[in-house]
């Protein structure tokens, strides 16, 4: 489902990409393949992180962030943010607003954000952990100065048979004028709802 959406939203090969939870994944692995070429993978795990980082040529050049995203500064902005199933596990707002003013920071002006969650009817815990769950109606209101370019379900079936239901949302960042005029706007009337593809 990722490389869809990032086929999707048409990253270029030279776009500056962060996998916001990556760790062990086999995601910047692909996306070596596909020939992107300035890859960040962001993790509390430096375990997972090395497991991934050996498994790669040591002519790849990707970096690696041992970083808590609840403390995390930004040093630079990416033209993607990539998450599946980090956002779930925060169930505070303090910390979703955290997680999303620091994704605002980390992107670029025109840039675009994939997230992936458990589902309204997915599982309550993962990894012992309580989660929060969502449908891509409550991805959507989150993401405000996003334009959604689509958004979809997936039924994740683990080793053991499992099924685990995600939700899926890829948008593009709105240009400044384009959130100041709707802000504008709003004031005025009601909002125009943003697009929505449903798959």
């Amino acid at each position: 489902m990722s490389l869809t959406l990032i086929d999707r939203l048409r990253v270029a090969k030279e776009a500056p990409v962060i996998d916001v939870g990556g760790g062990a994944s086999l995601l910047v692995d692909r996306l070596v393949g596909r020939g992107y070429t300035d890859l960040t993978v962001l993790d509390l795990s430096s375990t997972a992180l090395e497991i991934a980082r050996r498994r790669l040529d040591d002519t790849v050049h990707v970096h690696w962030l041992h970083e808590n995203l609840m403390t995390w500064e930004p040093q630079r902005r990416y033209a993607l943010w990539h998450d599946r199933a980090v956002f779930h596990f925060l169930t505070n707002a303090g910390e979703r607003a955290k997680y999303l003013t620091t994704m605002r920071h980390a992107l670029s002006d025109s840039g675009s954000v994939i997230i992936a969650t458990f589902a309204s009817d997915g599982p309550e815990r993962c990894s012992g952990l309580p989660v929060a769950r969502y449908d891509a109606a409550d991805l959507e209101r989150l993401l405000d100065g996003f334009t959604v370019v689509e958004s979809s379900r997936e039924e994740h079936v683990t080793p053991d048979g499992t099924v685990q239901p995600f939700t899926w949302v890829a948008a593009h960042r709105l240009p400044v004028a384009e959130v100041r005029a709707a802000a504008q706007g709003s004031s005025t009337g009601p909002r125009a709802p943003a697009f929505r593809k449903l798959i």
